[in-house]
């Protein structure tokens, strides 16, 4: 922990969650090795300090570093930009030079937005990867380079390569050491943090008292997404440092500078913030999933004892089965179900032609017999059973439908707030809009 504490001082880093130490220690223990590096997170997050970490800790940190946005230089001059052209190879090419690849032999290239890069350059860049080799725009001649790379990107590139933006061998070959940089809303106390720290270097730059925050204040800004992160924080924090004559800052006055953000049009990425603590507390979508397993087991399992019981006679209990079961039969007409699943099939046919499935066995010496009476209906087909309880297991058992019932069921309990919606499930809120999206669902 006192190495992580170090490291922030050193690169000027804020906050003590626990995602953004263990990225901090992630960082730490792949820089002193020349694997491959793939930092994700959104726009604004902080990612670029943590490719400096990486080279300034590395043997690398006496040669060169450098920064390079892949979603800034032109498509048609990226290439040249990162490999270096000959001269007279295209218009404008009136002599000839060196690429980035070249002139940070031996240092780091950071590569930022790796998403938005071309996919020709894709196949250059995974060949400097792979082989440590690279041909300037114009030439033939094969070129060496010993260039350590750290990439990052705020989109989802298996997502891009589903949908052929991206090459997915190069992801596998740059996706090495994974560090996640968590966005400002999941990092809790940080936010307050950040803003002291913020106000504190505009009241010395603008000379004047820096601003506080009181408690209203600060609950309103703790519970604000920022969609911007860090950048948007420091641009709030210098716009009340300058513009506010009143330096005691309430819910009121801070609201002013925070713009609305849109719930219902808002990316996964942009949900309200989640601390650290709640982050870890909070089930994944595997947790979900099991959940509605669990169900739609403990379903099937009443089912066939609603079945069993109907098998074996139990007509003085026939009334009241439905009733009893209401959790398997909510969304049937309670009495409308009473007299066609339980009082036609059963209350009307004749006793001698009472289904009592007998399942047949061989013994060594080659004769039939019967079940034992524990096992007697241990074997009823599926031709035996009744054609709506029936009808109703098959339904029962799409995992899909019972999850999307389930979550309109938990909006329409919560009046549609996806954040109590989430609580009841068992899952984060991002899980919970990825699956209303990819469902369809009318949240209205």
């Amino acid at each position: 922990m006192n190495d992580i504490q170090s490291i922030k001082q050193r690169f000027g880093i804020i906050g003590n969650s626990p995602a953004l130490n263990h990225a901090i220690q992630v960082a730490t223990q792949v820089a002193a090795t020349d694997l491959t590096v793939l930092i994700t997170g959104e726009s604004g997050s902080g990612k670029e300090s943590f490719s400096k970490i990486i080279h300034n800790l590395s043997a690398r940190k006496h040669n060169n570093f450098i920064a390079i946005n892949c979603g800034a230089i032109p498509e048609g001059t990226i290439d040249s930009e990162l490999f270096g052209h000959e001269k007279g190879s295209f218009t404008g090419a009136t002599e000839a030079r060196k690429g980035y690849f070249e002139v940070t032999d031996g240092g780091t290239i950071f590569l930022d937005e790796i998403g938005e890069m071309p996919l020709g350059t894709q196949a250059r860049l995974l060949r400097v990867l792979e082989n440590g080799e690279f041909i300037k725009v114009g030439s033939s001649k094969v070129q060496k380079t010993n260039v350590r790379v750290v990439a990052a990107t705020n989109v989802d590139l298996l997502k891009a390569a589903e949908q052929g933006k991206f090459r997915l061998d190069l992801y596998y070959r740059l996706n090495t050491v994974p560090i996640y940089i968590p966005p400002l809303r999941e990092r809790g106390n940080d936010i307050e943090l950040l803003f002291r720290k913020f106000a504190t270097d505009f009241a010395e730059r603008y000379r004047v008292k820096p601003v506080t925050l009181d408690e209203g204040a600060k609950q309103l800004l703790l519970n604000y997404p920022f969609p911007g992160n860090i950048r948007q924080l420091k641009n709030i924090a210098e716009q009340v440092s300058l513009l506010e004559t009143n330096r005691d800052i309430n819910a009121a006055t801070l609201a002013k500078y925070l713009p609305p953000v849109n719930n219902a049009s808002k990316p996964a990425s942009l949900l309200p913030a989640v601390t650290g603590d709640q982050r870890d507390e909070q089930l994944s979508e595997r947790d979900l999933l099991y959940k509605v397993l669990f169900d739609l087991r403990r379903d099937v399992t009443d089912l066939k004892k609603v079945v069993l019981g109907l098998l074996q006679g139990d007509i003085a209990n026939e009334k009241n089965l439905l009733q009893q079961n209401q959790r398997l039969f909510g969304n049937l007409d309670m009495t409308a179900a009473t007299d066609e699943a339980v009082n036609a099939p059963f209350r009307h046919e004749p006793a001698e032609t009472k289904i009592a499935p007998v399942v047949i066995t061989s013994n060594p010496a080659g004769k039939t017999t019967a079940p034992h009476k524990e096992d007697e209906y241990e074997f009823v087909g599926i031709e035996d059973v009744p054609h709506e309880i029936h009808q109703e297991e098959e339904d029962s058992l799409s995992l899909e439908k019972k999850e999307k019932e389930m979550i309109i069921k938990a909006l329409a309990k919560n009046n549609h707030k996806r954040k109590y919606a989430a609580q009841d499930l068992g899952i984060s809120e991002r899980t919970l809009y990825r699956k209303i999206k990819q469902y369809g669902i009318d949240e209205e």
